[in-house]
């Protein structure tokens, strides 16, 4: 099927640019080995990172899916990382086998699909949001629920949880600091604990 496919393995080292910005959206990634993100950067240089993908994870379906004429985003790697790059046309039409694989790959896109429509909702709701207190609150909250407890890590660093909740890194880490001393959170760098 990887033949019927296209696929191409590819290595990428940090901060390499697997997709880039404004490139023709031709390709949907699966990361084989390693982390990447989705990122935007505004006209004034400021960062958001839309997503991270791990081993397993896929990324640009939803554009390629959509025709997009030109990638709104980069997916830059965040660790040296593998990744199998697929032609999308390959993808969503059928090859003249018209096998069973193809058909649970079509399947297995479209729920993944959903997943993440359903992710990007939540990330609207984060930062929706208007101060950075109830951005970080409604994060953490929903965080805490993904995980089913109270006491969790979160995929980010500060400055990466700044660029997520697109707020400025350091009023968050006052923000950090507050609920500490208002007895609202715990935290260590990624770990957290709502109290």
């Amino acid at each position: 099927m990887l033949n019927c496919l296209g696929a191409k393995i590819q290595k990428y080292n940090k901060k390499s640019i697997i997709l880039s910005e404004g490139t023709p959206t031709k390709h949907i990634g699966i990361i084989l080995d390693g982390k990447a993100q989705m990122t935007q950067i505004d006209y004034y240089g400021n960062r958001s990172i839309l997503s991270t993908m791990g081993n397993g994870d896929i990324f640009a379906e939803e554009f390629a899916c959509a025709d997009s004429v030109t990638l709104p985003v980069n997916v830059v790697a965040h660790e040296p990382c593998t990744v199998m790059l697929i032609e999308s046309s390959h993808i969503l039409h059928t090859c003249s086998n018209n096998c069973a694989f193809h058909q649970s790959l079509i399947y297995n896109l479209m729920k993944d699909l959903a997943t993440k429509t359903v992710g990007f909702h939540q990330k609207i709701e984060v930062t929706s949001k208007r101060t950075t207190r109830e951005k970080l609150l409604t994060y953490l909250m929903l965080r805490s629920k993904e995980v089913g407890s109270a006491d969790f890590f979160i995929p980010f660093d500060r400055q990466e949880l700044a660029d997520y909740l697109q707020v400025d890194r350091s009023g968050l880490s006052a923000e950090i600091s507050k609920l500490r001393a208002e007895g609202v959170l715990k935290s260590n760098k990624n770990h957290f604990v709502l109290l």
